[in-house]
């Protein structure tokens, strides 16, 4: 069975138009969850906390797909390829 883990996280961003954050040091870790329901959960609620600030974002990201192991790597955008 294929565990499927989904990371939480959020923070401010320099603009609302733009998923740059505002301090990097400052993101807001949420937690890991086991499944998409239960993260979605999770940032629901913090999106709903924060939703009278239009630069708080909160994010689900899938993490399972970044570990399967199976899938050959690609190169990053860092590495300009």
């Amino acid at each position: 069975m294929t565990q499927r883990l989904h990371l939480v996280f959020g923070g401010e961003l320099v603009s609302p138009s733009k998923n740059v954050f505002k301090d990097v040091s400052k993101i807001h870790i949420v937690g890991m969850y086991p499944d998409y329901a239960s993260a979605f959960s999770a940032w629901k609620g913090e999106a709903q906390r924060t939703v009278d600030n239009a630069h708080m974002r909160y994010f689900i990201a899938h993490i399972h797909r970044l570990r399967d192991e199976e899938t050959p790597g690609s190169a990053t955008e860092e590495l300009g390829n």
